[in-house]
């Protein structure tokens, strides 16, 4: 049978198909202000390390758990998550995130020690992964083919507002209140979206119930929370440390029993069989590298702000913020969008991954060009605009590779590969950096501050900070070269994987 062409295809009339929510975009305002504050959670507490270490006597262990332990929980319970979303109701695991989302903040707001602290940010941790997962595949739900990709986009950018608004939101409320308002701000958020979701968002589930996989969810769990563990502590222990090592090969066992139940069991968590499908692995590998450039240049970038060019920790969030501000803009007027609906997913990763990547590199020589702030304006510019494409580009992919019916099992995928991508770019650009600084400096200076402190008068300390400049700039361009080759790659799988699939008619709108 012969395919019709792209321009030749019939437009299916109005009526065809379920009728729109006329509700749907209020729905998305209310799962996109459940998000945010999951997001925002990741990257808060990053300005209040001195504040927890003076009022709390948190140890430097201490601050590394109260961080990562929920960032920790959110990425081992991502895929049960999503699973668990379309087998109970993805409405009643957003209430239920919600839920417990907010009696984490409270105790943590509330806690007297470091111990508590620990403990609630795991809690949250546990809301965190259910409103991840329900979010986007309510959004799913709720939209149909012709707007999900714009609606998506919007999701993303939410994503990146919150990651960067995180430490300014951080800094403003430590500014006025006690470090317990960092959590309790959350708590008239979370109730607005308990009164707004009862009434506005549908229930939906998969319409054939499975059996529960509680091996599976338990063997994933484990696997995606130790591996994180190990790419998390990597720079801090040490890549060769019994910490690392350990999480490393328990995560790895994990991982391979998982996959071996799974594609065993006869309901599995996850279907093994996805993999198989170009469109889902280009765009999880793709998704995996995009986290990785972005979220690594961004630590490198803020290491950048405050050591070399002598910002404050306000002054360096502040600015960086044009790296989110553009993505919300490209996102919330639908420009990326309509250009992406022109381009085809596969042209929408490429463009965007290419940009993401010139973007890291600007930013990396734009010392050497542009003194002062103007060239690294220039880099996160372009890296906005290529995230705007790219992410969106990529969660329709993984997505529109799953049945609806499994929109929460995407939904975790994409949460997972996120999280893991975001964690590996900090661990392995931090790698570079260290290596590359060690390489220039003396073998017993560590870090910079060790490095400054051991220099004898400012000319050695003017060639210490060069240094730690230029390994800045080598780890960002290695980013940059990862972003650029898994764009390249991950656009040819999705292009290949188009070429062969059988087109399927969609609405041809006018571009005017």
């Amino acid at each position: 049978m012969t395919a019709t062409p792209a321009a030749e295809q019939p437009t299916a009339p109005a009526s065809a198909g379920p009728a729109r929510d006329p509700r749907r975009w209020l729905i998305l305002g209310v799962i996109c202000l459940a998000q945010l504050v999951v997001i925002l959670d990741n990257t808060i507490l990053n300005v209040a390390v001195p504040t927890l270490t003076a009022e709390l006597g948190a140890t430097t262990a201490d601050v590394q758990w109260i961080i990562n332990a929920y960032v920790l929980v959110q990425a081992g319970l991502l895929l049960t998550a999503g699973a668990a979303a379309d087998r109970y109701g993805r409405r009643r695991l957003l209430l239920t995130g919600l839920a417990l989302f907010g009696l984490g903040s409270l105790a943590a707001g509330l806690a007297q020690d470091t111990g508590q602290l620990i403990a609630a940010r795991a809690g949250m941790g546990v809301g965190g992964a259910l409103l991840l997962t329900t979010t986007l595949a309510v959004a799913v739900q709720v939209f149909d083919d012709e707007e999900r990709v714009r609606a998506i986009g919007i999701w993303a950018a939410v994503n990146a507002l919150g990651f960067a608004a995180g430490p300014l939101a951080g800094g403003v409320l430590l500014d006025h209140f006690w470090w317990g308002s960092l959590f309790l701000v959350n708590l008239p958020v979370v109730a607005l979206g308990l009164v707004a979701v009862t009434v506005l968002v549908p229930e939906s589930r998969a319409e054939r119930s499975q059996r529960p996989d509680l091996l599976g969810a338990l063997l994933s769990t484990v696997a995606m929370t130790s591996l994180v563990y190990a790419v998390v502590s990597g720079p801090d222990h040490g890549w060769t440390s019994p910490y690392v090592l350990a999480g490393a090969g328990l995560g790895a066992c994990a991982l391979t029993g998982f996959v071996l139940w799974e594609r065993r069991v006869t309901d599995p968590m996850l279907d093994m069989g996805f993999f198989r499908d170009r469109t889902f692995t280009g765009a999880v590998f793709g998704a995996v590298l995009i986290t990785f450039g972005s979220g690594g240049a961004l630590y490198l970038l803020t290491q950048q702000l405050q050591f070399v060019l002598g910002y404050g920790p306000l002054e360096a969030g502040l600015r960086t913020a044009p790296f989110a501000l553009t993505v919300v803009l490209l996102n919330f007027t639908g420009l990326s969008a309509r250009l992406s609906t022109r381009l085809g997913i596969p042209g929408a990763v490429a463009l965007g991954m290419t940009l993401l990547a010139c973007g890291l590199a600007a930013v990396a020589l734009a010392g050497r060009v542009v003194d002062g702030y103007g060239g690294l304006l220039v880099g996160l510019v372009l890296m906005g605009v290529g995230c705007a494409f790219a992410n969106p580009a990529m969660a329709v992919a993984v997505l529109g590779a799953i049945p609806r019916e499994k929109a929460g099992a995407g939904a975790g995928i994409e949460g997972t590969v996120t999280e893991f991508g975001s964690g590996l770019g900090v661990a392995v650009l931090g790698a570079v950096l260290s290596a590359r600084f060690s390489a220039l400096v003396p073998a017993t200076a560590a870090s910079l501050p060790a490095a400054l402190a051991a220099a004898d008068s400012a000319t050695e300390r003017h060639t210490v900070t060069r240094a730690f400049g230029s390994a800045l700039e080598t780890g960002q361009l290695v980013g940059a070269a990862a972003v650029l080759t898994g764009g390249l790659v991950a656009s040819t799988l999705l292009r290949r994987a188009a070429r062969t699939a059988a087109p399927t008619p969609v609405p041809v709108t006018d571009p005017a």
